[in-house]
């Protein structure tokens, strides 16, 4: 068993896995933000979090270039402020990754029980689990490969939704009510607009994954730039694309608590009966599938990296004859099978436990991100010969605005979501607590260059 990782991928690889991770977020989960703040607010919102993840990965790139590592964020901080840093990232990055999948999954059924009714969506959620699990155990070039394949699928049929729909769309349709239920903006919308905060970050959620293959990248210094910057333009023009139209189709506020809008925004424009209705279910499961599966593979090397430095068991690190980490794929998995089947008797804040853990992941997230912007600022100063193939544009003003705009995300998320807040922050002190007992374990763990700058 060896814990070094084998490069393979390369720029359209790396593409559909960023894109890939995220494209399920145009599927499903950002309709839930029109609940709280309406359409007009939550165009409002999304505004400001695509600003948000635009200047975070031209920033983030940096670091991933310089230190193309599978622990990705982890080991940024870990660089830049020492072991309790990379703690702090790595368990950020860690409940982000294990929390996103079985929302995932609980879509993917959602999507399969539209045409099927009599399907369980539980036990559709599970098998997507053990399937994907399977495909990611197999190899890296195979799930890469698979994941570009369901991107470009996923892509497509987004365009092809926005172009069924677009003729039916109505602007008036759009702004009715669009203001957190009003006609016209006042103090509920601005509320709304700071609560829609999680549903709008849902659309870019997990980009930054990608940088977890970067040790599996040919070339990363090259490819990793291109990849990420084509990944976030091509998730902006359809995040604001399928919003607009299917706000558009008909009354918005029958799409704004379900976990299929799409389909059903469509079903206003041509009828249940229709077949672009049925292609849509069918093909529409591949956008869900690109970001169920990727974000296995962007947990698992969170496991492993966090595992080969010593801050998880040492066995998470091991790797199958396939040359993949199987044992941090299987211990994701049993997490997220076990958030599944909690549904129904978990609620938290009046939440479905989708809406729920889609934001538990994107607490892991804000964390994670701050973590990195600050990592950024602090290498730049304390490693200036560290080699930077890309270096982020527009320093300090850029990461400054990413660092600025994921405070104040943090900030609101604690504002309307104390429970859940509470809740991720009690696993990040078992987390802590984990980390106090076992220096030992990290002392004894193989040594690495790139963490300590050797």
């Amino acid at each position: 068993m060896t814990s070094k990782l084998k490069p393979g991928l390369g720029t359209i690889h790396l593409w559909g896995i960023a894109v890939g991770l995220v494209i399920s977020g145009e599927y499903f989960g950002w309709s839930y933000g029109w609940g709280v703040a309406g359409t007009m607010g939550f165009l409002v919102t999304t505004a400001l979090i695509a600003l948000m993840y635009t200047c975070f990965i031209f920033s983030f790139t940096e670091l991933t270039t310089a230190l193309p590592h599978a622990g990705g964020p982890f080991a940024y901080s870990r660089r830049a402020f020492g072991e309790t840093g990379g703690l702090i990232a790595g368990m950020a990055t860690l409940i982000e990754f294990v929390f996103a999948p079985p929302a995932i999954a609980m879509a993917i059924g959602a999507y399969l029980n539209v045409q099927y009714p009599g399907l369980n969506p539980k036990y559709a959620a599970v098998s997507a689990y053990l399937i994907f699990m399977t495909l990611n155990i197999l190899g890296v070039r195979l799930a890469a490969m698979f994941e570009l394949v369901v991107t470009v699928l996923a892509v497509i049929e987004l365009l092809v939704f926005m172009g069924v729909v677009a003729p039916g769309f109505s602007l008036s349709n759009f702004t009715a009510h669009g203001w957190a239920g009003s006609e016209s903006f006042g103090l509920p919308a601005v509320s709304g607009i700071f609560a829609a905060i999680p549903f709008a970050i849902w659309f870019f959620l997990a980009i930054e994954g990608a940088a977890m293959a970067a040790e599996e990248a040919r070339d990363p210094k090259r490819t990793i730039p291109k990849a990420y910057i084509a990944g976030i333009l091509t998730l902006v023009v359809l995040a604001i694309g399928v919003m607009l139209l299917a706000g558009g189709a008909g009354d918005w506020r029958r799409l704004s608590d379900i976990n299929d809008p799409l389909p059903q925004a469509m079903k206003m424009i041509v009828g249940e009966h229709s077949n672009w209705m049925h292609m849509l279910v069918w093909i529409g499961l591949f956008g869900l599938v690109a970001s169920f599966h990727g974000i296995i593979l962007g947990y698992s090397r969170q496991f492993f990296a966090l595992s080969r430095a010593g801050y998880l068991p040492a066995g998470l690190a091991k790797l199958s004859r396939f040359q993949t980490p199987h044992r941090a794929i299987i211990a994701g998995g049993v997490i997220g099978i076990a958030a599944i089947f909690s549904d129904g008797w978990i609620n938290l804040q009046g939440m479905t436990l989708t809406a729920a853990m889609i934001t538990m992941a994107v607490f892991g997230a804000i964390v994670m991100y701050l973590m990195s912007m600050l990592s950024l600022f602090r290498l730049r100063r304390s490693a200036p010969d560290l080699a930077r193939s890309f270096r982020a544009p527009g320093y300090p003003v850029v990461p400054g605005i990413a660092l600025l705009l994921a405070l104040v995300c943090l900030v609101a998320m604690l504002w309307f979501n104390p429970v859940i807040g509470g809740l991720f922050a009690l696993l990040m002190a078992a987390g802590y607590g984990y980390f106090l007992l076992t220096k030992a374990q990290r002392a004894s763990a193989p040594r690495d260059a790139m963490l300590v700058g050797e």
